[in-house]
């Protein structure tokens, strides 16, 4: 693999306000399609070896209106799964549990469709799609999640999965993961079109 562009799908109501959106597929605001528009300089006119997007609609949205014509779809790019905490803001959860951090306590298991995931279980997913990419000979392109791009960061750069939080990440931005002398490094991170 030579680069790995990462684009953070746009801005959706719930991304606005805060709320942990992992598996609850809602559609990208005004905004977030203008953000996701704007992302189209970086890849027009690229070839990638592998181009991959969420299964989550506001993913598969933002590659669309980037302009990237193929791609496949992956489970392994949807978002944490937040279980209990699903379309809860961090404010509301430190209600019940004053010094709640997602990257240090977790979430609590949900219902049959949001049942909850470890940020272990984040990372092998993580870690399952950067053995994929460095297969490839060229460039790969993902688009997914805030959450789910800042584990895979600091997966890529031989880290422990709850070094994520080191590594913001808002909508509608690009990221670039690449080598210098061999070994992996950020070439750009939360870049703002």
């Amino acid at each position: 693999m030579k680069e790995m562009i990462l684009l953070r799908h746009g801005e959706t109501e719930w991304s606005r306000d805060g709320r942990h959106t992992g598996r609850t597929d809602l559609p990208l605001t005004g905004k977030g399609e203008n953000q996701a528009r704007a992302l189209a300089p970086l890849v027009k006119g690229r070839t990638f070896d592998l181009a991959l997007v969420s299964p989550a609609l506001r993913a598969q949205r933002t590659a669309d209106l980037a302009g990237l014509t193929a791609y496949d779809t992956d489970p392994d790019l949807w978002e944490w799964d937040y279980g209990g905490y699903e379309g809860i803001t961090t404010p509301d959860i430190r209600r019940t549990r004053p010094d709640w951090y997602l990257w240090r306590d977790g979430v609590i298991p949900g219902d049959t469709e949001h049942p909850g995931e470890s940020v272990e279980e984040v990372a092998a997913r993580t870690d399952r799609l950067i053995d994929r990419a460095r297969a490839v000979d060229g460039d790969v392109v993902l688009v997914a999640h805030g959450h789910y791009l800042r584990v895979l960061c600091a997966r890529w750069l031989g880290l422990a999965p709850q070094d994520g939080r080191f590594f913001r990440l808002d909508t509608g931005t690009y990221s670039r993961l690449g080598f210098e002398h061999g070994e992996p490094v950020v070439l750009a991170w939360n870049a703002p079109v």
